[in-house]
């Protein structure tokens, strides 16, 4: 998921930078917004799902095996995917179906919804209600899960006596704790404030935020529990001391 949304924004960015000025056709911005809002409401939907599956692991753990089995995360995955390319198609559909009007200039480097609506030369009233509607599903459904999930997490962690046992639990929610704030946090700063005051070069400022600095943290996160990426961590520390200690030595 990472790999494909870095791919659909940073070349065009890095293009942006070295040139100066990069000119899309309506099908390359199309295909542009259509690959990063699939990607991201697939990620709104499975950070729903992690959150579910935490909940399982921690308060039921005696039916985590059976409730989510190998055919169970299949479906599950597959439903997050196909809902958030299927989203996705209504976005574009119904933002490209205006005609556009004026200078087709948007001051920023990515197609972004927001930035291509405003091109638009008919009322969009009707189109917003749309995105607002599905946006909503899409981001806030899995945020109810989230917070019902951890809410009753925290309920359970709460009973429990041992050291150990809480131990567990922070190491199996900590890592997608840390995701969801980064994504949560970024979209409420960048669409929950009020627009009046904001100019597009901040908007441009959060935007690479999640383009660049999300992606790439987020593989960084979930590899904190893999015990290979710890002990080949601890191999390049001691290699590495190892090497400073002999050129003091020299």
């Amino acid at each position: 998921m990472e790999i494909c949304y870095v791919t659909s924004t940073i070349p065009q960015m890095l293009a942006q930078l070295f040139t100066g000025h990069v000119a899309l056709s309506l099908i390359h911005c199309a295909l542009q917004m259509y690959v990063a809002l699939s990607l991201g409401s697939a990620e709104a939907l499975m950070l729903g799902v992690m959150a579910y599956d935490r909940y399982l692991a921690i308060c039921r753990p005696l039916v985590y095996a059976t409730a989510m089995g190998t055919w169970r995360q299949l479906q599950l995955a597959s439903a997050c995917w196909v809902s958030g390319f299927v989203v996705s198609a209504v976005y574009v559909s119904i933002t490209f179906q205006h005609s556009f009007c004026g200078s087709g200039f948007i001051n920023h480097f990515i197609c972004e919804l927001p930035m291509v609506l405003k091109l638009t030369c008919a009322d969009t009233h009707i189109t917003e209600a749309v995105i607002f509607v599905l946006g909503g599903l899409v981001l806030l459904g899995p945020l109810s899960l989230i917070l019902t999930s951890y809410g009753l997490i925290l309920f359970s962690v709460l009973q429990m006596r041992s050291a150990a046992g809480l131990r567990k639990a922070f190491s199996t929610c900590g890592s997608h704790l840390a995701i969801v704030t980064l994504f949560y946090g970024t979209l409420i700063f960048m669409y929950i404030r009020p627009r009046s005051g904001r100019s597009p070069n901040h908007e441009k400022q959060v935007a690479v935020f999640y383009v660049v600095v999300t992606p790439l943290l987020n593989p960084v996160i979930y590899s904190l529990r893999n015990k290979e990426i710890h002990k080949a961590m601890a191999k390049v520390l001691r290699k590495w001391g190892s090497e400073k200690k002999i050129e003091y030595l020299s």
